[in-house]
């Protein structure tokens, strides 16, 4: 079985001095680069056995940044090609060089300044493809997708994505863009699938406002009934409904608490206890991001 890396769930947080959250995607891809280095120099694994995953920010929408960016991250990990290349958002913003500031963040001059760009998802997208058709990714995606943009790019594309990634957990369940995404063959990977957790870490009100999952009465009795932690009743609740998950933890007893989240099943009225939290609360909103860190 492969192992999948996704930069973005590495990400540092807000309490990391100079930092503001997420700002800091792709901060750490060079000493990523030296873990998966290392790991295969001691033959721990070997790199056709680890799937590798890597995202377009927004300031390298354009045709001509497009390959700039992947070679740079490529060079920056010390690997030929990535399995997965995802666009991070369907969002366009001006462009950054590299040698100004990297990773670049949401505002054009670091601090407030957001400057949206002119490049359309059509003409990102199709650069992404020649990505494939030279080799240096193995298939493409989407993340931070809704429907009706799914449905156009869908239209145009030559290659069509392998993967949506999208904010989803019981206060967010998406259903109809979950039956979209199946019906067009897209498998769904989950990120934030523990609700408010990771947001209230960055101390997002709106995440300290809202009730933890791990602590909600129906999650909680439900992981008691199977013996089971929160945590895990809430990635069973999303593997079982076919949807990928790639939660996060440094600690070595959640790590395997979250690798044993498949051995048990759910009720399918369990399922639909779940699901029937969902409150369509979101908070990775492109508005919401940017408010939040030009409040900083």
């Amino acid at each position: 079985m492969k192992r999948t890396l996704d930069i973005k769930v590495t990400r540092r947080h807000s309490n990391v001095k100079g930092s503001k959250g997420f700002n800091n995607n792709y901060g750490n891809e060079v000493e990523a680069g030296q873990g998966v280095a290392r790991a295969i120099q001691e033959g721990l694994v070997e790199r056709e056995d680890l799937f590798l995953v890597s995202k377009l920010w927004n300031t390298f929408h354009d045709a001509d940044r497009v390959e700039q960016l992947c070679k740079k991250q490529l060079a920056d990990w010390g690997i030929e090609y990535f399995d997965l290349f995802l666009m991070h958002f369907p969002i366009s913003l001006e462009y950054v060089d590299p040698s100004v500031r990297y990773p670049p963040g949401w505002f054009y001059d670091g601090k407030d300044d957001i400057r949206p760009g002119k490049t359309t998802i059509q003409e990102t997208w199709q650069a992404m493809e020649r990505l494939v058709e030279k080799g240096i990714v193995k298939s493409i995606g989407i993340s931070n997708f809704q429907g009706s943009l799914i449905i156009d790019l869908l239209r145009y594309a030559k290659i069509r994505p392998a993967t949506l990634q999208i904010e989803h957990n019981p206060y967010l369940v998406q259903p109809d863009l979950l039956k979209l995404a199946e019906a067009e063959g897209i498998a769904v990977t989950a990120f934030s699938s523990f609700g408010p957790l990771s947001y209230a870490e960055l101390e997002w009100q709106k995440a300290k406002n809202a009730p933890p999952l791990f602590e909600n009465h129906t999650i909680v009795e439900i992981a008691r009934k199977h013996n089971r932690t929160p945590a895990q009743i809430l990635l069973r609740w999303a593997t079982q409904r076919g949807v990928a998950v790639i939660p996060k933890s440094s600690d070595r007893g959640r790590l395997l608490q979250n690798l044993n989240a498949i051995g048990f099943d759910l009720e399918n009225g369990e399922i639909e206890q779940i699901s029937a939290l969902d409150q369509n609360l979101r908070f990775n909103n492109p508005t919401d991001v940017s408010n939040h860190l030009s409040c900083e």
